[in-house]
């Protein structure tokens, strides 16, 4: 790989480049990724451009298009990332060297082009982002058609992805195991913003029932694809049916329990593996639980039906709860709403500060005690 050594930047050349597209590098990251190499070789190191493939608590795994190396991160750069909320994830492209000792170390991190976050609450004060991965073309929003099926909890994958800019293909597994997948397809496109898909498929599938053909519009070169369900969904089998040409490439899986059909967390780490479609693909634990990295403004983006409708209420403030005239109740279905009023909840309550958070228990509080009085002085 050549590397700039002054401002006027030296491109990396045709056979590199050929070789990390097949790892996910696309033409819209190479500014972010010439900057880096700039300002890495200005301060006289000559690091290699690597992607994470896996993190674990202590290092990383990189890959360089052709083979696999464990590294650590630098003290410095985690310690940056961390103070910004930030941290390297799988899906992160870096500029890696090695020691005196032949020991892997990255230097810089380059800035991604999109996240996928969630948030965790310890509930009481603390709010902790957690970054899933980074730099995804595509989001498989998987979820099977047995008992895991929920419309409700697909919207909130819908909006994780929205809300990073990042595309999104509803995947409904285990149509083996479904009578009326028909009308599930269409329940699941009504919630679809514009631009999303839906397809129905069976990850154990052979020949034309096999899901790379229903997935190949998505499976190109150089695109990166993540899978993002709860546990039992199915994901790690739809790995493995789509990257089955690639010795060792496979993911564990497990049976689902027999009275539910819930899945077990058989995969216990993000990692990416390349498909023989020139695609690469980041296989993720099911979530427990997912708490949108965003505020409500950018929640109202994601339900523009609601935004849009809300104008046409009476009220000029309606909270499209119990107000007479409300244009957005009479459109759009309950569970919809409920859904809409419990993610926006959500969000003010992990954007607020913990002084904002003392005064609005306070403020409880206070309603409370002279709720209980007026009960008591109506008592007599």
């Amino acid at each position: 790989m050549v590397f700039p050594t002054e401002l006027n930047l030296t491109m990396i050349d045709t056979n590199d480049f050929e070789r990390l597209r097949r790892i996910g590098l696309t033409p819209a990251l190479m500014p972010a990724v010439m900057t880096a190499m700039t300002t890495v070789a200005l301060a006289g190191a000559e690091p290699t451009l690597m992607r994470v493939t896996e993190v674990q608590r202590e290092g990383v795994t990189l890959n360089d298009g052709g083979a696999e190396h464990d590294a650590r991160l630098l003290p410095a750069l985690r310690a940056a990332l961390a103070n910004e909320g930030d941290a390297v994830a799988v899906g992160d492209w870096v500029l890696a060297g090695r020691n005196t000792y032949g020991e892997w170390w990255v230097h810089t991190r380059v800035p991604p082009l999109n996240q996928l976050a969630r948030r965790l609450h310890d509930g009481r004060d603390k709010v902790t982002r957690v970054v899933i991965v980074s730099n995804v073309d595509t989001a498989l929003l998987v979820m099977g058609l047995d008992h895991d099926y929920s419309p409700r909890r697909l919207e909130r994958y819908l909006a994780l992805v929205r809300m990073a800019g990042v595309a999104a293909v509803v995947v409904l597994t285990k149509a083996d195991l479904c009578d009326d997948v028909a009308g599930r397809l269409q329940q699941v496109q009504a919630l679809l913003p514009q631009g999303a898909a839906a397809v129905a498929v069976n990850a154990l599938g052979t020949g034309d029932e096999a899901p790379g053909p229903a997935l190949a519009p998505w499976l190109q070169a150089g695109q990166t694809l993540v899978l993002l369900g709860s546990s039992g969904a199915g994901k790690s089998t739809l790995t493995n049916a789509l990257t089955l040409a690639l010795p060792g490439a496979g993911q564990d899986t497990g049976p689902n329990r027999a009275g539910d059909s819930r899945g077990r967390h058989t995969t216990t780490a993000r990692s990416l593996h390349a498909m023989p479609q020139g695609a690469c693909i980041i296989d993720t634990p099911g979530l427990r639980t997912l708490r949108l990295d965003g505020d409500a403004d950018q929640l109202d983006a994601v339900f523009d039906d609601i935004v849009r409708l809300a104008p046409l209420c009476r009220f000029r403030d309606c909270g499209h709860d119990n107000e007479p005239g409300c244009a957005v109740r009479a459109a759009v279905s309950p569970e919809r709403l409920r859904n809409y009023h419990k993610l926006q909840r959500e969000a003010r309550r992990d954007s607020i500060t913990a002084l904002e958070r003392k005064a609005l228990v306070s403020q409880w509080k206070a309603r409370g005690r002279a709720a209980r009085e007026r009960l008591n002085a109506k008592r007599g």
